[in-house]
């Protein structure tokens, strides 16, 4: 078997839906299969997998094991060469999978391979591609300087500024939404370290498989869309979980001293505050339009969002690029995945990520449409009305 993609859930039963659903598209020509470990989500999150996918392999934790122990758990009962850790509110394209695999058997002292990721709305995630944050990188982030010296590799190491986003190349640190890599590797280094329960995870697991002489990768030449609000709230716990994931970083791979620790406790708390502080843009639309070849659906989606929903059947592009600079009118636009296929979505997503526009995806088969307007925003299901 070539590939065994592991997605870890917990409580976000409609985002599952269509990543699985996804992911099954993007395995199409691949000897793979789909492993998803669910932390005891208090949603219907397995009814649903028992249902629409009781080809998959389900495993059910009694309990919230946390992200590095529910992802050792699935990487446990894989039989690929290679695995994939995906989260569960995210969107692969039909080539990602392929293109990756391809990338991966080209090189030879493979460690991790990332990719690019973008928000709900076509933005690119610059997490997906980041340096080691050392002492200096993570002040140069804390202090801002960064954003001062934009232009500078010195002070740009955070997110790995020597390569653009549209740059495949060498990085150190990769993040966990989508992390592709062999299994014997991964069980080689002992997995994710349980002892950190979330946050440090991907950063600890990237270092150590650097560490032992393997070369992670951030690969752009395919996109996957990573909601990234919709999994973790941003409240008090998830500050004090963050800080305390940073700590255990840096007491782990680097000498600790009084003066360290004091920088460090004050690097991680301004990190925590400045995630929390970040507030979701409310954007609520005055009319939808919908790319779709189903009039049936048009009129379900009319009656559910109480607003006109607009239905067009070709010449995608052209039209969007028009609304976005000739309407005045907020305009949301839901893709039918019966229409388009995800890879389109994302392409259309990622050509008119400034225009104003907000998106949301109707999965082939479901009965709701699902979306993100902001890389902080929880994001919204609306069932669809029958």
């Amino acid at each position: 078997m070539q590939l065994s993609v592991i997605i870890l859930n917990y409580n976000v039963r409609y985002f599952l839906e269509q990543c699985v659903l996804s992911v099954q598209k993007a395995l199409k020509d691949i000897d793979g299969e789909i492993i998803v470990v669910d932390n005891n989500s208090p949603d219907d999150s397995c009814a649903m997998m028992k249902q629409r996918f009781p080809e998959v392999t389900l495993i059910e934790n009694k309990d919230n094991a946390g992200f590095p122990k529910g992802n050792n758990i699935g990487v446990a009962a894989a039989k690929g060469e290679y695995i994939c850790i995906l989260n569960p509110d995210t969107v692969v394209a039909e080539d990602t999978f392929k293109k990756v695999l391809e990338f991966a058997k080209s090189k030879t002292n493979l460690g991790i391979i990332g990719v690019k990721l973008v928000d709900g709305r076509g933005n690119f995630l610059p997490e997906s591609k980041r340096g080691v944050p050392t002492p200096w990188v993570a002040f140069t982030k804390i202090a801002a300087l960064n954003k001062a010296f934009s232009k500078s590799l010195l002070f740009n190491k955070y997110y790995a500024q020597h390569l653009s986003e549209d740059e495949t190349g060498e990085v150190d640190i990769l993040v966990g939404a989508f992390m592709v890599m062999k299994r014997e590797l991964y069980l080689e280094v002992g997995g994710f370290d349980e002892g950190c329960f979330m946050y440090s995870d991907d950063i600890d697991l990237s270092y150590t498989v650097q560490q032992k002489g393997k070369t992670n990768y951030y690969f752009h030449e395919t996109t996957v869309i990573h909601y990234k609000g919709e999994s973790t709230v941003k409240d008090g716990t998830y500050m004090k979980r963050f800080r305390e994931a940073m700590q255990f970083f840096y007491k782990k791979h680097f000498r600790s001293s009084p003066v360290f620790d004091l920088f460090m406790r004050a690097g991680t708390l301004f990190f925590a505050l400045a995630k929390q502080k970040k507030k979701a843009s409310v954007i609520v639309p005055d009319s939808y339009i919908l790319l779709s070849d189903n009039e049936d659906l048009r009129t379900a989606l009319e009656l559910s969002l109480e607003k006109k929903v607009e239905r067009h059947e070709k010449d995608f592009e052209k039209l969007l690029i028009s609304q976005s600079i000739s309407v005045l009118n907020r305009f949301e636009v839901i893709f039918d995945n019966e229409t388009l296929d995800f890879f389109e979505i994302i392409k259309l997503m990622g050509l008119l990520k400034n225009s104003g526009l907000t998106f949301k995806i109707k999965p082939e088969g479901s009965n709701f449409i699902i979306g993100s307007n902001d890389s902080n925003d929880r994001g919204t299901v609306i069932v669809i009305k029958s």
